[in-house]
């Protein structure tokens, strides 16, 4: 199974403080400041293990961040509504 993180609240997807240094702790990033968290992979192991160890300490005021599982090999992208969010796998769209 492959994990992602995702915001399950409305509001938006942030990392509290505490999270972002341990993020920069295991990714052995100097000046937590350098991260920008859009940047980082939802599925980044660094991340999942971030939210799987600080549990509701991982998110921000405005987030409810929790790890999910879907299958292995699955072609994944993030939906949400006001914030809210759900992984959802992706299929092939024309235009």
């Amino acid at each position: 199974m492959q994990k992602i993180v995702i915001n399950k609240c409305h509001g938006g997807f942030g990392l509290s403080d505490a999270a972002m240094r341990r993020y920069a702790e295991i990714k052995n990033i100097e000046d937590v400041n350098t991260i920008h968290i859009y940047d980082i992979r939802r599925d980044d192991p660094a991340l999942v293990q971030v939210v799987e160890e600080l549990g509701e300490k991982s998110s921000d005021r405005h987030a409810d961040l929790r790890v999910v599982e879907i299958p292995e090999g699955v072609s994944w992208l993030i939906g949400e509504y006001d914030g809210l969010e759900h992984v959802a796998e992706r299929h092939r769209t024309w235009y």
